[in-house]
């Protein structure tokens, strides 16, 4: 029985066939524990840090950060008896090591807590373990990144020669500064929790100042850096505010990851969904009336209390009342979904996702705002998952947070409508005969018009117009 364990890059989400590593915690030579976390990888839906599925000692780190591996292929050798003696050098493996098909109704399983596994038991994350019938290896996208970035480490395909992987390689572990290359050669000197701080936020070490020892760059130069006005949180904001230009003047940002991801699901979802898209101007002030004695109530003290928490709830109660909206279109059927998965678009540091609530439908007025605040939370500290973004059935996007009044949001593939809510002003308007100053917004409904016609798409919004035009009305009539 070998005490030598690779690690394979585990199934993230469904559909996904590789990632990108983005930063070692951990170097050849150190000890784990288990459950400890390794290695951060980024999908094309989000980052996930990944632990360790036994306690040992670091054999050998097959790939260099910055090398995209397909899923299934090893990462990682861990020694499981390091006081066993001296080992012979590991070789980089030959091929991806593919998982069983999950069994029938079995749902991703988000990588974290594991428990001890016998050798011969059955795999602790989806994606580990041999596939049964495969053989054939598919080419690596980051194969020549890889060797590149690594030249002590050798091409998977090269399995004759034994090759320990460099130390220098890899990221060395979270308390030891190390030097990080700019693409225009200049250096900085960072821990890794300050790169991946940079990195979330979108800054550029090499043109900050260290105020840490020896020049390095501590937590507090990255947070001022992007608290500056010219910095902004999604990294592709960032790069069009300070784009750093080559010899011909210009920026090629690569496309891949979340980037990939969203620009493939936007086109795909506009060009297959006869996409309809109507807009409604609501006078909310009664809204922000009933929001502000929320905020005054004993009972609501410590929550988290905006007018988007009303929007949802009117969303949520509309789809109750025309349930073909909260459904999903395909060639055999339309899926009407009785439980209601409600997605709020968040811009992060890593670009724009959309996080739903699962069984929203459910929850009352307080978990709901509960979950809100989780959720948004959980984004802003690039930790929400894969399966924090699967299976979402209705989705609404602020664009008012930016002071836009409203637009026309392309709808989430699989879903059938998506809610855009706009900036609320105070706005001349004309109530009980007179002109007055009164709080509005405009809302925008996109749908899909293949089985969502305009007669369904227009209640639809306007049962959410009258509830936030009248919100303990409406929850008097409706809850």
């Amino acid at each position: 029985m070998s005490r030598i364990k690779e690690f394979p890059l585990p199934d993230l989400a469904e559909g996904l066939t590789e990632g990108e590593i983005l930063t070692w915690y951990v170097k050849v030579g150190d000890l784990v524990e288990l459950n400890q976390p390794m290695v951060e990888v980024e999908t094309a839906k989000a980052a996930v840090e990944i632990p360790a599925k036994w306690a040992g000692k670091v054999h050998a780190i097959h790939f260099a950060e910055g090398s995209t591996v397909e899923v299934g292929t090893s990462i990682i050798a861990i020694d499981t008896e390091p006081s066993g003696g001296d080992l012979a050098a590991p070789a980089t493996p030959d091929a991806p090591i593919d998982a069983p098909p999950a069994p029938a109704g079995e749902g991703f399983q988000e990588p974290g807590m594991t428990t001890p596994e016998p050798d011969t038991g059955g795999p602790m994350l989806v994606g580990t373990g041999p596939k049964i019938g495969s053989t054939k290896r598919r080419a690596r996208k980051g194969d020549g990144a890889a060797a590149a970035a690594a030249p002590a480490v050798a091409p998977a395909s090269v399995v004759a020669t034994p090759v320990v992987a460099a130390p220098v390689a890899v990221a060395p572990a979270p308390v030891v500064a190390r030097t990080v290359l700019s693409p225009d050669g200049g250096k900085a000197l960072a821990k890794p929790p300050v790169r991946k701080l940079a990195r979330d936020l979108g800054i550029d070490l090499t043109i900050l100042s260290g105020t840490g020892p020896q020049g390095s760059i501590t937590r507090d130069d990255v947070q001022r850096a992007a608290s500056a006005p010219a910095v902004t949180g999604a990294p592709l904001a960032a790069a069009a505010s300070a784009p750093a230009f080559g010899p011909d003047r210009e920026q090629r940002i690569p496309v891949k990851g979340l980037l990939k991801m969203m620009a493939e699901g936007m086109v795909s979802s506009k060009f297959s969904a006869p996409h309809v898209t109507e807009f409604l101007t609501v006078d909310v002030t009664r809204t922000m009336k009933a929001i502000e004695r929320l905020k005054a109530n004993r009972e609501w003290k410590d929550v988290r209390v905006s007018p988007l928490l009303l929007v949802a709830k009117a969303s949520l109660l509309a789809l109750k009342r025309n349930p073909l909206v909260n459904s999903s279109f395909t060639d055999e059927a339309v899926i009407v979904k009785e439980y209601v998965n409600l997605g709020i678009a968040a811009a992060t540091p890593r670009g724009l996702i959309v996080p739903n609530i699962k069984d929203a439908g459910r929850l009352s007025l307080r978990e709901l705002a509960d979950e809100m605040t989780s959720l948004v939370r959980t984004a802003k500290d690039g930790k929400t998952t894969p399966a924090d973004m699967a299976n979402g059935t209705f989705t609404i996007t602020n664009v008012g947070v930016f002071g836009v009044d409203t637009g026309t949001p392309i709808i989430p593939k699989g879903e059938s409508a998506i809610l855009a809510f706009g900036a609320i002003r105070a706005t001349p308007w004309v109530h009980k005969g007179k002109i007055k100053k009164r709080q509005v917004t405009t809302l925008g409904l996109s749908f899909d018009h293949r089985h969502v016609d305009g007669e369904l798409g227009s209640k639809f919004i306007r049962d959410i117009g009258d509830f936030l035009a009248d919100p303990e009305a409406a929850l008097l009539a409706w809850g």
